[in-house]
């Protein structure tokens, strides 16, 4: 029986590698640009397996000329770059790598906390420039985290990591959600749940952990950044679109908030360049970016491919229904 054919839009870490070539043959794109939309068109026409990232987009334009595709492992918790539906319509199964980056994810958002409230960017910035004259008592002055009120939009896996880290800050917590956590969970995690806008309005640090959807894109508009405290700051490692771009500008501009910690944009990979500005610390999408993290996700998307072409049932399957009518 012939190997399925598998085509990966990166090289994956060995482990991964590994779990693929015992099943299948897998082409890799090796290239340092990323792949273009024409070239991955060209590459999935024969194949039956397709690995990629957040940063290819599977809809139904490219299933119709992938008629051999027969599943999707994203190595990502987030799907929002693949269109479920038409894949299920098609027969195509979706896969996706959950509950592998909560903790790296809470450690970075937390990195950003700091990096914001310390103002790190503008010392470190100063450090390398040579022009650093030495201490000063109101030298780059920012604001303690210890004790502040941290506010968290999402109370999922990563919200709820924060919680247990805020702990060790001894921070009130508060969050919201579509749907109050068990009491037990909030007892466990010290959290107090608020509705969004009472929320914004009692928190010194707003950290957003919420999925992409029509419901979160674009939930942070100007009302929501004029509700927030003037000493305030916003921390998103969730999706860039669940944030206005131009609305935090504004806010910023206009001292409504204090700043912002940011590593995901609106319109990756290019930032508002009203977001270059002292207060606002910017990182490159690297959340997750730990080599156990992405490691782990690696291997789990390619477990994914396995177990789909054994004929059994991928543990982290988005579209099951598809499986059982395979």
């Amino acid at each position: 029986m012939p190997r399925p054919k598998i085509f990966a839009t990166r090289p994956l870490f060995d482990e991964a590698r590994q779990i693929l070539q015992e099943k299948c043959e897998v082409e890799y794109w090796a290239q340092p640009e990323r792949i273009s939309r024409e070239e991955l068109f060209r590459r999935v026409k024969d194949k039956q397996g397709l690995v990629c990232l957040l940063t290819e987009r599977v809809d139904d334009g490219l299933l119709q000329g992938a008629t051999k595709l027969r599943m999707v492992a994203n190595v990502a918790v987030g799907f929002d770059n693949i269109d479920v539906p038409a894949c299920t319509k098609r027969g195509v199964a979706v896969t996706n790598t959950p509950g592998v980056l909560d903790e790296s994810t809470a450690d970075f958002a937390w990195t950003l906390m700091m990096a914001v409230a310390r103002r790190l960017g503008e010392g470190e910035a100063l450090a390398r420039s040579g022009n650093w004259k030495g201490w000063d008592l109101d030298q780059l002055v920012g604001t303690d985290v210890w004790g502040k009120a941290l506010g968290l939009v999402g109370f999922g896996r990563i919200g709820r990591a924060m919680a247990r880290r805020a702990g060790g800050f001894k921070m009130k917590v508060l969050y919201t959600d579509v749907q109050r956590a068990p009491e037990d969970v909030e007892k466990e995690c010290n959290a107090e749940y608020r509705d969004f806008n009472t929320l914004l309005a009692e928190s010194d640090f707003v950290s957003v952990h919420v999925p992409l959807s029509s419901d979160t894109q674009g939930l942070f508009e100007a009302a929501k950044f004029f509700r927030m405290k003037p000493t305030a700051f916003l921390i998103n490692t969730s999706r860039g679109q669940v944030v206005d771009e131009a609305a935090l500008v504004h806010a910023l501009e206009s001292k409504k908030i204090a700043g912002a910690a940011l590593d995901v944009y609106e319109n990756e990979p290019f930032i508002h360049p009203g977001l270059k500005r002292p207060n606002v610390v910017l990182a490159p999408h690297i959340a997750s970016a730990s080599l156990e993290t992405r490691t782990k996700m690696s291997v789990i998307a390619a477990e994914n491919v396995k177990a789909f072409f054994d004929g059994k049932r991928p543990p982290n399957v988005l579209n099951p229904e598809v499986i059982k009518t395979a």
